[in-house]
């Protein structure tokens, strides 16, 4: 058995950025501020630029095709440079999938998870194609590869320019852990990690460095929906408060703001995720739930969940999403075989395989609220 959480030792320092920064100038249609990158000025129409050498390109790209530049050092003070400006949707979305393929923590269901939420988001939520940005490593470029400098980049590039209206997603499948924290930000003590695919050099993501980058910066009128499918994933985004619901929908707020007093929250938008289990427990990839493929438990029961009518209010899908997964584990529990749901887990060893799909947000809210991305 596998499980989702990673020992780390060293950190591979970011390579040089070829690419300077320059100053920013005023598009003369919208008249709004758009980055320039030397030599030479771009040919520009409403955020729409086209760039000659350094580059090897020279028309526009889709938003799924930009390519990204370096980071610049922690503690990630400013956005990167970046490529053109596009014409701006209302809709973006960042999905990852980690597989860890040929390794021993190796999961089968990431990339599954990684498809069926871009079809979801096309089909079901009018998300456009090209708005969504892919990172696996099934992509031919290795920029689409789910590094940690990848993920970190694409992270900025959702909410980067957003404005009020703007509804941004992103998504995770792949393994978490937890490491104690001794700064005093964290309710239970402890820091969540997502492991990139480059984990085993000491690439890890903390809760810490995602709310930064995509809570914090969110202004009125933007709404981020987070959905991690990963062990230790309960505070993955160190929302401020997370739900709590029992079998009978009853439920109620818990309050995580840091006792460090840290501000978790945002800068005026909401910010809600939907995660694979609570902080101590470990989420499972499952081919029981599906019958027919590995699947992240958590991504597959929240599909299931919009697909069976069940995704009208907040409360609806989690109290869904808790029976498919409770449901699984009893029938396991029930026949006395060995648990098929249970086929690798994304995270560190615990004691039992229970997960329940937790529900944080930047801000208390009813659960009858209605549903939307």
């Amino acid at each position: 058995m596998i499980f989702r959480t990673m020992i780390t030792t060293s950190s591979l320092p970011l390579p040089s950025d070829s690419l300077t920064m320059s100053m920013p100038v005023q598009c003369s249609k919208c008249h709004k501020n758009v980055q320039l990158l030397p030599p030479g000025p771009p040919s520009m129409c409403c955020h729409v630029a086209t760039y000659t050498a350094p580059y090897s390109y020279s028309h526009h790209y889709p938003p799924h095709q930009l390519p990204l530049t370096a980071l610049p050092p922690p503690p990630y003070s400013h956005l990167p440079p970046r490529p053109p400006l596009f014409a701006r949707v209302c809709k973006r979305a960042v999905i990852c999938a980690v597989s860890y393929k040929n390794s021993k923590h190796e999961l089968k269901g990431c990339i599954n998870d990684a498809n069926c939420m871009r079809y979801l988001l096309v089909n079901r939520f009018h998300f456009p194609e090209s708005s969504i940005l892919m990172l696996t490593e099934e992509e031919a470029d290795p920029d689409r590869h789910p590094s940690k400098q990848n993920m970190i980049k694409a992270l900025y590039w959702l909410v980067q320019d957003c404005q009020p209206g703007d509804s941004l997603v992103f998504h995770y499948s792949g393994h978490g852990k937890r490491k104690k924290n001794n700064t005093g930000d964290e309710v239970d003590g402890y820091d969540e990690y997502l492991c990139p695919l480059d984990f085993k050099t000491g690439e890890l993501i903390s809760d810490n460095e995602i709310n930064a980058i995509i809570v914090r910066p969110l202004p009125h009128g933007v709404k981020l929906h987070a959905f991690i499918d990963a062990c230790h994933s309960g505070t993955a985004l160190d929302l401020p408060f997370l739900c709590r619901m029992d079998r009978s929908k009853r439920y109620l707020w818990e309050d995580h703001r840091p006792p460090s007093g840290v501000w978790k929250g945002t800068n005026g938008g909401k910010a809600i995720c939907f995660s694979g289990c609570d902080d101590h427990q470990t989420s499972a990839d499952a081919s029981a739930l599906s019958n027919t493929t590995p699947t992240g438990a958590m991504t597959f029961s929240f599909i299931q969940a919009i697909e069976h009518g069940h995704g009208t209010t907040y409360g609806d899908i989690l109290s869904s999403m808790q029976y498919t997964i409770r449901n699984a584990e009893n029938e396991d529990t029930a026949t006395g075989t060995s648990p098929p749901l249970i086929m690798t887990r994304r995270g560190s060893l615990a004691a039992g395989f229970t997960q329940e799909p937790q529900l944080t947000a930047s801000e208390k809210f009813k659960l009858k609220k209605p549903f939307s991305l």
